[in-house]
């Protein structure tokens, strides 16, 4: 078996600043407008990814994910948010590592970015109940409730960015190990605090539609 190739395509400067408490505003803000042109297609909009953990260093990008009930049957969903200016992203269509032989299923999205000239933003269409959709705000809930994963995991990114200054997906590639990692540990965490994504809906105010 042939080694997995580090990834080397040069990309844009990967900087990773502390938390910022603008990103929550920025976050409802921008939220907002996808839900009022969403309508009753988003089941619920959240906050994910580093810039929604409170004491977290991160990169400047705002992630939401939008969740809906079919992820085939969103056409309609998109061609709103693109009436309200935001756009499609590049083709990825899936959360899977690279490594993977086959696109799962469980993993499949859509992907977009925000209007033209502004902050930037990454939006992810997922479906309800798939495996993206649920990890997405289990590794949100874990680190805000866990002071020290939140550490090593911001620790862990720094370094990787050390190492790939200027190549997202060598910084990426970084860090798939450690975060399928601090995964199971978020899976254990769930299972001793019974902790649901409905529950965590509640908690983090999140936008129902």
């Amino acid at each position: 078996m042939s080694p997995d190739p580090i990834p080397t395509a040069p990309s844009r400067p990967i900087v990773i600043l502390p938390w910022q408490p603008r990103w929550a505003e920025e976050y409802h803000h921008i939220a907002t407008r996808l839900g009022a042109a969403a309508g009753d297609a988003a089941l619920r909009i959240d906050h994910i990814g580093s810039t929604s953990v409170p004491g977290l260093g991160a990169k400047d990008v705002i992630d939401i994910q939008i969740t809906v009930a079919d992820l085939h049957d969103c056409t309609a969903l998109i061609e709103r948010l693109q009436s309200a200016g935001f756009t499609r992203g590049s083709t990825i269509e899936t959360d899977a590592p690279p490594s993977a032989s086959e696109l799962d299923p469980q993993h499949i999205k859509r992907y977009m970015r925000e209007p033209a000239g502004e902050r930037r933003t990454h939006v992810h269409i997922r479906q309800q109940g798939f495996a993206n959709q649920r990890m997405s705000l289990l590794f949100r809930d874990y680190l805000r409730a866990t002071p020290s994963q939140r550490v090593n995991y911001e620790t862990m990114k720094r370094r990787a960015a050390q190492l790939m200054p200027a190549n997202i997906d060598g910084y990426m590639w970084l860090k798939d190990a450690p975060i399928r990692i601090l995964l199971e540990a978020a899976e254990l965490w769930a299972t001793t605090t019974g902790w649901r994504d409905d529950v965590s809906r509640v908690m983090d105010g999140t936008h129902d539609r």
